[in-house]
């Protein structure tokens, strides 16, 4: 029944940036259509445009991930380029609301629906269609029209509204709420009233329309952003209308709930007309079970050459590896951000005296007075479904995982998680290889975990096809399987939140817990890609009960004042792990890879599930013990310690 947004996070996958005056050994410009823009400019833009709207509408941006993928590839038909021609931009948040306000009331018959927010435009139309399509399979005027725009005011005005009525608690004049997505109008009203069984008669001359030129249909299913459609009773009608004029939000009562579950859309410029109801059908043929899709699918096997480190040079491999920009610096995607707005975040991005972005977790406050909150982290490990789909799923949720471990947090089965699945539906082997991906993920790994997932989207469409010009071949760039998870759950203690930064003053020794237990897999890792490589041995969750064991006995030490610093291991593996830790807290570190494996560039750069913590010296030995009594001791390693220079 409505609630109050607090924190957002954004991610980005694009393809290789080839910066004109910085060309990176491991790019190629495999070319693009005309119609689109480049990555380089998505990422000067779309950063742009994701900060204005949190700026304007007032919501701190202190979570997300950046991803720079394009790469020849091995396929079930030979060779082909994989890459985000078709991007990701990704959005997300949190919010708070009160447990009464969790669930839709029953509508009554007679309850006014109303359109809350911004009038009705000539944008978005078939929006949600149109992101179905692979990239040329549509004419460019869908493209550009099913294209929505942003007015973050507008959006204010109706949070504002929202939050006046939520405020009222069980008082609230609010029914049942629902945004306005795909499919417009035509989507939201059908299903606010259907999902209490009820039917509706609108008027279509009453929805707010800024076109006098638009149709019936563009009316109706036009996508224009931030506006909610609601039910309120009629006794109640006069004191919604008051908040609203006093927020100076702009509504519109469009219809009225029936008992019949008819959808009736009258027009009134056709009154008196035979058929003067553009729609006029049961409930159940709109949104009654359809027949479910069968699609007969299956697996390709083909040959993918090994990645191996040898002839790499260690320092060439590092510099490349931070200079790739998923492992490089994103100040320049955070900065453009108001991160305190609401005075609630207890934790951004940014960590240490000097302010370095490299935090795994955000975290909020619950409210100005106590210390408990909230935090969110993201997962991704999207070029490993170029080898193994089900591994890069898992992975998504494992990185998630370890990321959010930083916070303090009751127990792993108070996280939820948001999946956000993105797939090339149709490409060869990719079908069989999304039914892999999310059995291993809904059906075995997440209830292993004891963690679910409540909510999340998806795009079956992540590839681009066209023409060279002058009638030339046909070219295509397809993405891999992409499965970006948000990790959510409720914080006790916002002030325990570790943070990558390392402490002279306070620790002496760094310790490695590594979940993938010596076996230093680089397919699909950053190593491979500056090399222009994929690999076929990926990293992979293999055992769920490590995972599990890890976040426990990462929240008992914690709990204990036992962790100085706290990094995960994800892009980059274990160097950029460690040169991160390094940066947030000024300092230099002296690292022994004996213990790691054979070959050193494969310990450093492998990106296996772990993490690596700081301890003080007189604290090895209790920590040491704590991680053999969960199961984790044989593959827990003192590999270094903080150093005074600037060397690593």
């Amino acid at each position: 029944r409505g609630s109050k947004p607090k924190a957002g996070l954004c991610g980005f996958s694009v393809s290789n940036l080839n910066l004109p005056d910085a060309p990176q050994p491991w790019e190629t410009d495999h070319g693009r259509p005309g119609r689109i823009v480049s990555a380089l400019d998505i990422m000067l833009e779309g950063p742009i445009g994701a900060a204005a709207f949190n700026n304007e509408f007032g919501r701190p941006n202190i979570c997300g991930y950046f991803r720079s993928f394009e790469e020849k590839a091995a396929g079930p038909e030979g060779e082909e380029v994989r890459g985000y021609h078709k991007p990701i931009m990704l959005a997300g948040g949190l919010g708070n609301i009160r447990a009464g306000h969790v669930e839709k009331d029953i509508i009554p018959p007679g309850s006014q629906l109303i359109v809350l927010g911004g009038p009705a435009m000539l944008i978005g139309l078939g929006g949600g269609a149109a992101s179905s399509m692979a990239t040329g399979d549509s004419h460019e005027d869908l493209d550009y029209a099913s294209v929505q725009r942003g007015n973050p005011e507008m959006e204010r005005r109706a949070q504002e509204v929202i939050d006046h009525c939520c405020a009222l608690g069980e008082n609230s004049p609010v029914i049942s709420i629902h945004d306005v997505g795909a499919g417009g109008l035509s989507n939201a009203m059908p299903e606010l009233v259907h999902d209490c069984g009820r039917g509706a008669r609108f008027e279509l001359r009453a929805i707010p329309c800024d076109d006098p030129g638009m149709s019936p249909m563009e009316i109706w299913c036009n996508e224009s952003q931030e506006r909610y459609v609601l039910a309120v009773s009629a006794e109640r009608l006069a004191e919604f209308e008051a908040i609203c004029e006093r927020e100076r939000c702009p509504f519109a009562v469009i219809g009225e709930a029936t008992e019949e579950e008819q959808l009736i859309l009258g027009d009134g410029l056709f009154d008196g007309l035979p058929n003067d109801a553009p729609i006029d059908m049961p409930m159940e043929v709109l949104l009654g079970k359809p027949p479910k899709m069968l699609r007969d699918v299956h697996h390709k096997s083909f040959h993918k050459p090994d990645f191996g480190t040898a002839g790499i040079d260690l320092m060439d491999a590092a510099l490349r590896v931070l200079r790739l920009p998923t492992v490089a610096d994103k100040g320049f995607l955070i900065t453009i951000g108001d991160r305190s707005v609401t005075g609630l975040v207890a934790r951004d991005q940014m960590v240490g005296p000097w302010q370095v972005p490299v935090a795994d977790v955000a975290v909020t406050n619950t409210d100005y007075r106590g210390y408990t909150g909230e935090a969110m982290a993201l997962g991704e490990r999207t070029p490993i479904a170029l080898v193994r789909h089900a591994a890069s799923a898992r992975m998504a949720v494992a990185e998630a995982i370890t990321n959010i471990a930083a916070a303090r947090i009751d127990k792993l089965s108070n996280l939820k998680l948001s999946a956000n699945w993105m797939a090339p539906a149709g490409h060869p082997g990719e079908d069989a290889g999304l039914f892999d991906a999310v059995r291993a993920v809904g059906m075995e790994l997440c209830p292993a975990l004891g963690i679910g997932i409540p909510v999340g989207k998806d795009s079956m469409s992540m590839k681009t096809v066209w023409q060279e010009e002058g009638g030339g071949k046909e070219k295509s760039v397809t993405a891999p399987l992409s499965l970006v998870i948000t990790a959510f759950a409720p914080v006790t203690d916002v002030r325990d939140t570790l943070t990558p930064q390392l402490r002279n003053d306070l620790g002496d020794d760094l310790i490695l817990i590594d979940l993938g237990k010596g076996a230093n897999r680089l397919a699909g890792s950053a190593l491979a890609q500056v090399y222009k490589q994929v690999g076929h041995h990926p990293a992979d969750l293999d055992d769920p009960q490590a995972l599990k064991a890890f976040f426990a006995v990462i929240q008992q030490l914690n709990a204990r004042g036992l962790i100085q610093a706290y990094h995960d291991r994800s892009d980059g593996g274990l160097f950029a792990t460690l040169c991160e830790m390094a940066f947030a807290g000024g300092c230099g570190l002296s690292v022994l890879l004996d213990d790691l494996g054979d070959d050193p560039v494969a310990s450093l750069f492998s990106e296996e599930l772990g993490a690596v913590i700081q301890v003080r010296h007189r604290d090895v030995d209790e920590v040491l013990g704590w991680l053999r009594e969960a199961g984790l001791g044989r593959h827990s390693h003192v590999i270094g310690t903080p150093s005074d220079d600037d060397r690593i």
